[in-house]
């Protein structure tokens, strides 16, 4: 068992997200850079955490899904800008995935790995420059919060079967912010 799981308890247990057919488990093992389908990041400002709420009233931390032929930094400063107008300022430090098994015959995207990817989860510095520039493809920002860390979990579990709160108390507790 991971250190870490004994803490987090709910965190690393095994989960089914019923809306993607994934069962899903929390490691903070680095899987290899060509499984990793979607990252997230706690994002490290002045002002505190970023906590993002879209026009669906969900509540994440900025970050999606890779496109074909995105490396994962790529994915990530395309992602800030998108949902928190931020960019990023300093390295990418790793701070865990979920790693999921998917259910469906096919993945979500042709270029999506299958039938194992990872959800990855990073801790970076970053600077809010701008309003998100919400493309029409992609979720629809409303709110870009800067939290102190308890307040950006507490946000983030208002999300119902969420995970990010949980995510953001794993990265207080491995002293990543």
């Amino acid at each position: 068992m991971q250190p870490w799981a004994e803490q987090f308890p709910d965190l690393f247990a095994p989960g089914y997200w019923q809306w993607g057919e994934l069962d899903v488990r929390y490691t903070v093992e680095q899987p290899p850079d060509k499984l990793i389908s979607n990252v997230h990041v706690v994002c490290r400002t002045a002002g505190g955490i970023v906590a993002c709420t879209n026009d669906l009233g969900w509540r994440f931390l900025p970050g999606g899904t890779r496109e074909p032929g995105e490396t994962v930094e790529q994915l990530v400063e395309r992602e800030l800008l998108e949902e928190a107008g931020a960019r990023l300022i300093g390295p990418l430090t790793w701070l865990g995935a979920h790693r999921a098994d998917h259910r469906r015959p096919a993945p979500y995207r042709p270029h999506l790995p299958h039938p194992v990817s990872y959800w990855a989860y990073y801790v970076a510095d970053v600077v809010i420059e701008q309003p998100p520039t919400n493309p029409a493809d992609g979720e629809q920002v409303t709110e870009v919060l800067r939290l102190p860390p308890d307040e950006a979990a507490d946000y983030l579990d208002g999300q119902p079967g969420g995970v990010m709160g949980p995510v953001v108390r794993l990265a207080q507790a491995m002293q990543l912010i």
